[in-house]
């Protein structure tokens, strides 16, 4: 909770001043809305998240088996750009805020003044270092800062709440200015939605929650598949979270616009950003409010924590899996290096700009809240539930008002998370091109027809294997293939040979296991899977039959008429094209001895 919270909590550092710039003196009624959606819009649709996506994937998960093949995985690589944008900016926005901090306090040598960028950069290389040390020393980290920041915060706003007791008069000032501001409490409602969307970023923090989830002890007999004591305590900690900072933000809202002065929230007022920490100089003293700037400097730096957490889970979930990343992004600590060192180059691009930032982090934290209510919508509305469907079809709605809301309120979000979706699906796609031939199945299974087929083929001398695309498979298919095959390559008729034969599934998924099913039709014995790509298929199959037989196996092809490019590109999207070739490729790229490599013959 506190690895997810410091990101969630850390906003407590400036949502205050948000809500008052934005709302005025609204600030406390938009803060409500915003709570109710807190805790009847996101945290249902996070809770529900939590139990389907129980491995850290997310309501990204979730999406991708509503949408298969390649329209979902180019979705999914959408979304993932959002991701980034969320939590990249999160990483390089709150240690800028936390530099910001820095400088203003009166405390620090006046040698760092304008070097911003230094100092934010040398905060990411910490928040990096921490993450190659490992997660354990990460949450520890994290225990401790939020903590100590929550209980400042408990004194800070109980303190201002006991002055607004003793001083009653402050309260009835603020209702009376809200009453001849507002004919009633309708338009008060009203103009509370018009400006609410711009409080979105005290919604952050529910992506993290799950996305940090394989961190989370479970039960020791929860079943690997549903794991029910992660899913449950996962649960508690997206409530609990969800319930302290409903409680922060309620209080907070209401005593920094009652007790400060409009116009020292505004830009160089010295509540700009910092509206909590005035109330802690301002009612406990210069040690207090020392402590209390130290505290939140402390955990506007790690706010980044639960995004480079979540980041180091997410990424390896997925761009490997599909191709689109080199392995060694499934590793922690060489992404760890690849995350800082994106962060080190937004940091210099926004010079450390707060503001400039905001934009771009408020669309990130929208657009997968957003995803992840329409995910959940569509998968209670697969259950048949009907009064389930209508609730979360509402949250849906809001979500999407909101997130249309401040997509034309701050545009500058969706440029910053175009570039993040643009570099994303370059990258993605090189690397599943560059990819291609490698062998990509993980393992090879053979049935017991298969297995016993294979025995009796090499208790006969050489593996000869044909390669057949399976068409009406009658038996004229089979006469017809077996003739051609044996004239043009010359087969003794004699020798036995085996059909191999491979059904393109999912032609966007990378790797899979290979299900190899033995098969007798018409008196001819075929071998029959399914794959993403065949050429890769029959080079596994190949080369697990050499390991199994001892033998190097001969495969026959022809070749196929048409053009090489148009050829290249049907392998790439649709997993078949020209496949004597590329068998051969993949092939030779995973049995580099060519004394140990199966025979490949083409005419």
């Amino acid at each position: 909770m506190c690895l997810t919270g410091v990101d969630y909590f850390s906003t407590l550092g400036y949502q205050p001043g948000i809500a008052a710039l934005a709302a005025g003196v609204l600030s406390p009624v938009a803060t409500i809305l915003l709570v109710l959606l807190t805790l009847f819009g996101a945290l249902p649709i996070y809770r529900r998240v939590a139990a389907e996506s129980p491995h850290g994937e997310g309501s990204i998960a979730m999406l991708e088996r509503l949408l298969p093949w390649w329209q979902g995985k180019l979705f999914v690589l959408v979304l993932l750009g959002f991701v980034a944008t969320d939590f990249i900016i999160t990483i390089t926005l709150s240690a800028a805020d936390a530099t910001a901090h820095v400088l203003e306090n009166p405390l620090v040598p006046g040698v760092l003044e304008g070097h911003q960028v230094g100092v934010t950069l040398f905060l990411i290389a910490l928040l990096g270092g921490v993450f190659l040390k490992g997660f354990t020393e990460a949450i520890g980290i994290a225990v401790g800062l939020v903590a100590v920041y929550l209980a400042l915060n408990l004194v800070v706003v109980t303190v201002a709440l006991e002055h607004l007791v003793a001083n009653p008069d402050l309260v009835v000032d603020w209702q009376q200015l809200l009453t001849t501001s507002y004919s009633s409490p309708l338009a008060m409602v009203a103009v509370a939605l018009l400006v609410f969307p711009k409080l979105a970023l005290g919604l952050s923090g529910f992506e993290t929650g799950v996305a940090v989830m394989p961190l989370v002890r479970g039960d020791p007999a929860d079943p690997p598949e549903q794991p029910r004591g992660r899913i449950r305590n996962t649960r508690k900690l997206l409530t609990t979270a969800a319930l302290i900072m409903s409680g922060f933000l309620i209080t907070s809202s209401f005593a920094t616009t009652v007790l400060i002065p409009h116009q020292e929230f505004e830009e160089g007022g010295q509540a700009s950003g910092r509206a909590l920490a005035y109330l802690a100089h301002q009612y406990l003293g210069g040690g207090f409010g020392t402590a209390y700037d130290l505290s939140t400097i402390g955990i506007l730096w790690f706010a980044g924590a639960s995004a480079m957490a979540g980041l180091l889970n997410i990424v390896p979930r997925y761009l490997p899996r599909y191709g689109m990343a080199p392995e060694w992004t499934r590793a922690v600590r060489p992404l760890a290096l690849a995350f800082t060192a994106i962060a080190f180059a937004i940091t210099v691009i926004f010079r450390a700009d707060v503001e400039a930032q905001a934009g771009a982090y408020a669309t990130g934290v929208l657009v997968l809240m957003f995803s992840a209510a329409v995910a959940v919508t569509l998968s209670v509305r697969r259950g048949g539930r009907r009064p389930a469907l209508l609730a979360f079809g509402l949250i849906t709605l809001v979500f999407a008002y909101t997130t249309i809301a401040n997509v034309i309120e701050r545009p500058d979000g969706v440029k910053i998370a175009s570039f993040f979706i643009a570099a994303i699906l370059a990258t993605s796609l090189i690397s599943r091109v560059t990819r291609a031939t490698e062998l990509r199945v993980t393992r090879v299974e053979l049935d017991a027809t298969a297995r016993r087929f294979l025995e009796e083929a090499a208790a006969k001398g050489e593996l000869r294997i044909i390669a057949n695309e399976p068409h009406a498979r009658d038996i004229l298919e089979y006469i017809e293939k077996e003739h051609e095959e044996r004239k043009r390559h010359q087969i003794p008729t004699d020798d036995p040979v085996l059909f191999l034969e491979v059904t393109v599934a999912d032609p966007s998924e990378f790797e899979a296991q290979l299900q190899v099913t033995g098969e007798e039709r018409h008196g001819y014995r075929i071998l029959r899977m399914e794959s993403s790509a065949v050429p890769n298929a029959i080079a596994a199959v190949l080369l697990h039959l050499r390991d199994l037989t001892g033998k190097r196996p001969h495969i026959f092809f022809d070749w196929t008429e048409g053009n090489p490019v148009a050829h290249l590109v049907r392998f790439l999207i649709f997993g078949s094209g020209e496949v004597a070739p590329v068998t051969r490729e993949v092939l030779r790229a995973a049995e580099p001895d060519l004394e140990q490599r199966p025979f490949v013959h083409v005419v």
